[in-house]
């Protein structure tokens, strides 16, 4: 993805405050860091007390400041975000950290008079989801209630799901077997955004002080059936459809491994992934409004150039 040179965006780089970071150390927190550098922004990482994770990354980088607080500490929260233009979370695991620890976070944020909040969604719009239906969407849905009650402007970033999905994360494209699992239609769009579009695009609005509620953006769309065309071009091996059942078994299924199960506190269980799946194949993720111009010329990363490229390496990996 190249960098676009918005003219909000490189005018209001220079901006009076910085950007505050939560969550800055983890895999997107870490990119979105690197991209808001990338824009010449000035940056705050907020990191929990005695981590030296966030001081080595960037410690000796005049342009990032490093400012410890715990979650549990309002006053030293209200500190850290103390005289920022946006405060961007980026946090990540379950009710602890999206509910909890955000809603420290926003508290902090209202009582600094910081003026904007950037959520840690990075996911496809939980609206439209069916209440109760996906765990990590309503976390995200309950934090969200809080965040429009407050009085501040919040923008939250619809990305699709992570393109690195499609690479051995979840059971879509089985590259062994040679085949293209789908659920319930093979027609159905997915939406599929990789994790450095997903950082390059909330710089931008971090430094877009006019950005609406809800940004939807979405690196590539594609179906099960364009999947299967995909690989079979990339590999010049036929890859075949493969219909697993429908979205209604998938979703009972799930339901049942988490009644069973003793990981509700863990970010992404295997149920978690299974009611990801459902959202997706039933459609009611499926991105309504993505605006793709709102960021100017943006080369995206597509899911052809994803998936060739863990090809590739799969390939460099059993020939070594």
């Amino acid at each position: 993805m190249s960098t676009p040179t918005p003219a909000s965006a490189s005018a209001s780089a220079s901006a009076p405050g910085p950007v505050v970071v939560a969550g800055a150390t983890g895999d997107i927190g870490r990119r979105i860091v690197r991209e808001l550098l990338a824009l010449d922004a000035r940056v705050r990482v907020l990191t929990r007390p005695g981590s030296t994770a966030a001081t080595e990354a960037w410690g000796d980088d005049p342009r990032v400041e490093v400012v410890e607080a715990a979650y549990t500490d309002r006053a030293a929260l209200i500190r850290a975000v103390a005289g920022a233009r946006v405060v961007v979370s980026a946090v990540s695991g379950a009710r602890a950290v999206i509910v909890g620890a955000q809603r420290a976070l926003l508290a902090a944020t209202v009582a600094a008079g910081v003026p904007r909040f950037i959520p840690s969604d990075y996911s496809a719009d939980y609206r439209r989801v069916t209440p109760g239906s996906n765990r990590n969407f309503e976390l995200r849905r309950e934090f969200a209630a809080d965040l429009d009650a407050a009085p501040v402007r919040a923008t939250s970033v619809f990305i699709g799901a992570f393109a690195d999905m499609l690479t051995g994360q979840a059971p879509i494209v089985l590259f062994d077997r040679r085949r293209v699992l789908y659920w319930s239609s093979a027609d159905q769009v997915l939406d599929f955004t990789t994790k450095d579009d997903t950082a390059r695009v909330t710089a931008l609005v971090a430094l877009d002080d006019d950005a609406p509620r809800a940004v939807e953006v979405a690196g590539d769309r594609v179906t099960a059936r364009d999947l299967a065309r995909i690989m079979t071009e990339v590999t010049g091996t036929p890859f075949a459809l493969q219909w697993a059942g429908s979205t209604g078994v998938l979703a009972t299924a799930g339901k049942a491994m988490r009644r069973v199960a003793r990981d509700e506190q863990e970010t992404f269980p295997a149920w978690q992934g299974m009611q990801y799946l459902v959202s997706m194949y039933s459609g009611e993720a499926e991105l309504l409004h993505v605006d793709r111009e709102r960021f100017g010329a943006i080369e995206w990363t597509g899911v052809r150039d994803v998936l060739a490229a863990h090809v590739a390496e799969r390939g460099a990996t059993t020939a070594a």
